[in-house]
């Protein structure tokens, strides 16, 4: 069995294997491990649905309905035809035909129209789909027309012969994505770059109790949800575990369930003290196993396992984000403008993430297919104390880094009193996520970016 594209993006014909003898003949018509290994995508089919057609020539078509389906002849032969009528695609209205007996199958994506004509008496199509028929479904129809059939066509449906022209056919929209936490810094920037998406506040989509959606309708799900307070989780712990640890789980959960890809924020804070040699020099790696110090951060750690739960699933470790909202860098700049000094701990080192980058590298593995894992995702560039930040800012924002007075984290403490602990090192190393193809700004430059656009 092997598989061959088509002039239609992601419309697969499958060359079976057909094992004939004196009793007729035996295929494999949906073999799992074969077929993924062939290059089929696995659409996981819960409907299978069989057309009986009595009388050569009738024909059926043009459907694209809002799921993937695999298409077969289980008696007799047809002619089949797929239309692209997914909105944006590049092949939009493009036609693709071919005959079909027992050793031919179409993998139909998602939008791509399927019709057939009967070639013989008595033939049987095999539809293997991956969602349950609904009324309330989105449908795409485009008329039989638009096809050069080799028979008459007869045994049509009075729908069928109802249905539009190519040039008036409802493109099928895109599946969707759903973005929790979405007035967050992240999902602020997210916004820029996926503007279709489906943006929820806490709410509109409870992580902690996540409410229904038709979940087939989405391609994936990224949780920018979290309790950020570092210091407020010591208290609060509960709630922090909700939303941090048990939130991730539930969605990857629905994730497995319908197939989807989810993507899961973490922390640096998931690694505490003292950090490895390597992490001093080139940073921590997916591999390095979490060591949290605090409440929050053990919370992040938990999420990380619950999120891996999604077969399917980018857990993106990130650290000192910064963008649209309150953040260290608005703190310090406004500090720096009101002729203020503050103290800047010294002796916690690492990079800054902007929130721009870290959006644009999500977006990045999910369009890019990168393999399914953990990733590390910050800005480039050296790393720093959070005082050289800080003087950094206050340069930014034209005021005498002088400003900034540089003082050892328990001497902080003894300044601004108890504080959750933060792992001395959050410098993430970047080599598996450059590997992708796609490498963060230095945070200098970020930096400076910021800075011109925060309103004084």
């Amino acid at each position: 069995m092997h598989t061959e594209p088509t002039a239609i993006p992601g419309l697969l014909r499958l060359h079976l294997d057909v094992h004939g003898d004196n009793r007729g003949w035996f295929k494999e018509n949906w073999q799992r491990e074969k077929m993924l290994a062939a290059g089929v995508p696995d659409f996981r089919p819960v409907q299978q649905n069989i057309s009986f057609n009595a009388d050569r020539g009738a024909t059926r078509g043009l459907h694209a309905e809002p799921w993937d389906k695999l298409v077969s002849v289980a008696a007799g032969r047809v002619f089949g035809a797929w239309c692209d009528l997914r909105e944006g695609s590049p092949t939009f209205g493009q036609l693709v035909t071919a005959e079909l007996g027992p050793d031919t199958a179409f993998f139909v994506p998602r939008g791509v129209a399927n019709g057939f004509q009967a070639l013989e008496d008595a033939t049987v199509y095999s539809y293997l789909v991956n969602d349950h028929w609904s009324p309330d479904a989105q449908y795409s129809m485009v008329n039989l027309s638009a096809v050069s059939w080799p028979l008459p066509p007869t045994q049509v449906s009075a729908k069928d012969l109802g249905h539009p022209q190519l040039a008036d056919a409802a493109p099928m929209p895109p599946r969707r994505i759903l973005i929790t936490g979405a007035n967050g810094q992240l999902g602020r920037a997210l916004r820029a770059l996926l503007p279709e998406a489906e943006f929820c506040n806490r709410e509109q989509f409870d992580v902690c109790n996540p409410p229904q959606r038709p979940w087939k309708q989405y391609e994936a799900i990224i949780n920018c949800a979290a309790f950020n307070d570092v210091n407020g989780a010591e208290s609060d712990r509960a709630r922090a575990w909700e939303v941090n640890a048990l939130a991730p789980g539930r969605l990857a959960a629905i994730a497995a369930e319908h197939n989807l890809t989810l993507v899961h924020v973490s922390s640096d804070y998931v690694f505490g003290n003292p950090a490895p040699a390597h992490a001093k020099t080139s940073g921590y790696t997916e591999a390095d196993v979490p060591a949290p110090l605090s409440l929050y951060g053990a919370s992040k750690a938990a999420g990380e396992a619950a999120a891996a739960g999604a077969p399917r699933h980018y857990i993106i470790r990130t650290s000192w984000v910064f963008g649209d909202g309150a953040n260290f860098i608005a703190t310090m700049a406004s500090l720096a403008r009101r002729g203020a000094t503050p103290a800047v701990v010294s002796d916690q080192r690492g990079r800054l993430t902007f929130a721009d980058d870290l959006a644009a590298g999500i977006v990045h593995l999910l369009r890019s297919g990168a393999d399914y894992g953990i990733y590390n995702l910050s800005c480039t560039g050296d790393a720093v104390g959070r005082d050289e930040v800080a003087m950094a800012t206050f340069i930014g924002v034209g005021a005498d880094p002088a400003g900034v007075t540089p003082v050892t984290t328990a001497q902080y403490e003894e300044l601004a009193g108890p504080q959750a602990p933060r792992p001395a090192e959050s410098t993430l190393d970047l080599s598996k996520l450059e590997a992708t193809g796609f490498r963060p700004r230095n945070w200098r430059a970020a930096l400076a970016l910021y800075l011109a656009r925060l309103t004084p």
